[in-house]
């Protein structure tokens, strides 16, 4: 879902797009913080806020880190 949203932010498409590993912290919802392949050695780092049930929202990029490698660890940020 949040695919879409990274590809319009970095003004291009990503043909390899697998999320690798995950933390979650809860807010007043819950952030997601996954470590994505995109390609060849590269990573990029996601913020997704999803919002509680019943806002009935779509999940958000909420911000991101790019030039990431696969040894790097994925932190709250």
């Amino acid at each position: 879902q949040v695919k879409p949203q990274l590809e319009e932010k970095e003004g291009k498409t990503f043909d390899v797009f697998t999320a690798v590993e995950f933390k979650t912290q809860v807010v007043a919802g819950t952030n997601y913080f996954i470590k994505v392949h995109v390609g060849n050695d590269d990573f990029m780092h996601l913020r997704v806020f999803r919002s509680l049930p019943h806002e009935n929202k779509p999940l958000s990029l909420h911000s991101y880190q790019s030039s990431k490698a696969k040894h790097d660890e994925l932190a709250y940020f």
